[in-house]
C-alpha cells in the first residue's frame, strides 16, 4: 500500500512505495554505492581499510556499513574492510555486534533466567509450607 511520506534522508514530500527514501535521494545512495564499489573494486584498493574508503570515495562510513549490511558489499572479497559493532564499536566483519558483546548478552540472560528459576523455586516452597488457620468466632 503506498502512502504519503517524508524522505527520512532529505525531508521532502514522496509517495512510500517500494523505496524507504525519495527517488532523488535514492538516486544518490546509488551513486555512493557505485562509488564505493568502483573503489574497492580496483586491485590496488581490495585491502583498503574502511576509513581508506571513506577518504577514497567521500562516502560517510554510516552508508558503507548499511551497504555491507544490505548484503550490497560481501567482505570475503575485502579482507581489510571492517564496521563498528553496534554496542562497543570494536571492528566486525558480520552481523551487528561483536562476539564478545554477544556472550556477554548471553550470559547475563542466562544469569536472569536461572535467577528467575530460583525465585520460582522459592515461591513454591513458600506455597507448600503456607498453613491456614481459621477462627473460631462462635459466642458461648
Amino acid at each position: 500500500m503506498q502512502s504519503l511520506e517524508n524522505c527520512p534522508r532529505c525531508g521532502d514530500l514522496f509517495v512510500k512505495s517500494l523505496r524507504p527514501v525519495c527517488n532523488k535521494c535514492h538516486k544518490e545512495v546509488e551513486d555512493m554505492f557505485q562509488k564505493v564499489y568502483t573503489f574497492i573494486r580496483k586491485r590496488d584498493n581490495r585491502k583498503a581499510k574502511m576509513e581508506e574508503v571513506v577518504e577514497g570515495t567521500g562516502v560517510p562510513e554510516e552508508d558503507i556499513t548499511r551497504f555491507i549490511k544490505e548484503g550490497r558489499i560481501h567482505l570475503n572479497q575485502f579482507p581489510n574492510l571492517t564496521y563498528s559493532c553496534e554496542s562497543c564499536g570494536s571492528p566486525i566483519r558480520e552481523g551487528r555486534i561483536c562476539s564478545s558483546c554477544k556472550s556477554g548478552i548471553e550470559s547475563g540472560l542466562q544469569a536472569e533466567e536461572r535467577e528467575k528459576e530460583r525465585l520460582e523455586k522459592e515461591e513454591e516452597e513458600r506455597k507448600r509450607h503456607q498453613t491456614y488457620h481459621s477462627m473460631d468466632n462462635r459466642l458461648n
